[in-house]
């Protein structure tokens, strides 16, 4: 009898365990469900635009090149890279998929064998595997016989267009003729149309640099090369490396300011160096202000007072900073060895000697430590203030993301904000290693 009862604790124990244990699950999923519901996620799904996500993706990594053909005036035609003003190819200086007909048109080559046929008195020939669509531009609008248009066309009195395998499209109005193709990489990455180091292959370029004429006579291939490269008028990589380095810069001030101004005001938060409760108080809730006001909030406030740029970004992470960096280095303050402190006393050193040579020793590692890691934090956060503030990388990236053609110049702002920050987070540890083995 006596066994039963003493059981019965362990029973109920065990049974409120298993409680908890399904509990919990359920009150995650009830909460996932509410979530589901309040942010009516069935009819974000049925809203998405998958055709335009799919077209998305293909620019991160392609480009098109428009052939162009002004049906109000002379019929001049031209092709160019899509999104860029000073991207127009020259007549000599075509992609090797368009020709030049003797009657002054052009003969388009499009993937899996298809074709369009800019003739000379204005004609457009759209050639497909499955049969040949002839579409004439006149004064009121186009003129076409297709009776029943193949999936992709759309047919009107005053406008044709067909989507075309492998990304390519063809659009004729009254006005315009225009073909677009997809080409795979980021267009004229290396050097622009004016340089005269484009469409060169790797092999020609290597034998240029290594023994090959001076394109310019006052400079070698090399150094040509180079220039052109920095000064590519499409992709403005010294731009880039100087927004770069903005950055970067940004991040520096933000961080290692905040850690000069944080580390004197902490000893008034420290109670073994504050012993007025009500100064302790005053500097502590001051480092909670400010820390409490995320730095995106003290970018915009300081905008408006001092204008946008990268210094206006500099000062914001640098509130916020000083008042994490404040509460850090007043708790590493409060945890110190106070005997090497009191050895000095003993031998009649003052404040300043003994804050030194006693204190400053034992908390160096953990400033220096946590001034690293926050280093490396602010270079990610320096991105998207400079988005704000109107500079560095930033900026760059919400001026591509804003024109919603140059996709892949986002895609390359990325992959350099990505690198820029392993490149920080290997250098802080390189850093830090050293600092605890010294």
């Amino acid at each position: 009898m006596m066994a039963v009862l003493e059981a019965h604790p362990a029973h109920r124990l065990i049974g409120r365990k298993r409680l908890f244990s399904l509990a919990v699950p359920a009150v995650v999923l009830a909460y996932l469900l509410y979530v589901a519901v309040a942010f009516d996620i069935a009819g974000l799904a049925g809203r998405a635009r998958w055709d335009n996500g799919a077209a998305l993706l293909q620019d991160f990594w392609s480009y098109k090149i428009h052939v162009t053909r002004n049906n109000r005036t002379d019929g001049g035609i031209e092709a160019s890279v899509e999104g860029m003003r000073n991207a127009t190819f020259s007549t000599d200086n075509q992609p090797d998929w368009i020709t030049v007909r003797p009657d002054g048109g052009r003969e388009i080559a499009l993937p899996q064998g298809n074709s369009v046929t800019f003739a000379g008195d204005g004609l457009v020939t759209l050639t497909t595997a499955e049969a040949s669509y002839d579409i004439r531009p006149v004064s009121d609008g186009i003129e076409t016989d297709i009776p029943n248009p193949p999936e992709g066309f759309s047919v009107s009195d005053k406008r044709f267009s067909a989507d075309l395998p492998g990304g390519a499209r063809l659009t004729v109005t009254r006005s315009r003729s225009e073909v677009f193709r997809r080409q795979p990489g980021w267009e004229l990455f290396f050097f622009d149309l004016s340089s005269p180091f484009h469409g060169r292959s790797l092999t020609e370029l290597v034998g240029l640099a290594v023994s090959g004429e001076r394109l310019d006579p006052e400079r070698s291939n090399i150094a040509g090369m180079a220039r052109d490269f920095w000064r590519n008028s499409i992709w403005h990589h010294g731009d880039v490396a100087w927004a770069i380095f903005e950055t970067i810069l940004m991040a520096f001030l933000g961080t290692f300011g905040a850690g000069l101004i944080s580390l004197p005001l902490a000893f008034m938060a420290a109670s073994n160096f504050a012993p007025m409760r009500i100064v302790r108080q005053v500097f502590r809730r001051f480092f909670d202000f400010l820390r409490g006001v995320d730095a995106l909030i003290w970018t915009i406030i300081l905008s408006r007072a001092f204008g946008p740029g990268p210094l206006t970004g500099s000062l914001a992470m640098l509130l916020t900073e000083t008042g994490t960096f404040g509460k850090l280095f007043s708790e590493a303050l409060e945890n110190i060895d106070e005997k090497p402190v009191e050895g000095l006393r003993s031998t009649g050193a003052g404040p300043l000697p003994r804050i030194r040579w006693a204190v400053i020793p034992q908390i160096a590692p953990v400033i220096l430590s946590q001034l690293l890691y926050y280093l490396e934090s602010n270079t990610r956060s320096a991105t998207i203030i400079g988005a704000i503030t109107g500079g560095g990388i930033g900026l760059l990236l919400m001026q591509a993301m804003q024109t919603q053609k140059d996709w892949e110049h986002v895609t390359y702002y990325i992959v350099l904000i990505v690198l820029m920050v392993i490149f920080m987070d290997w250098l802080s540890g390189r850093i830090r290693a050293r600092l605890i083995r010294g």
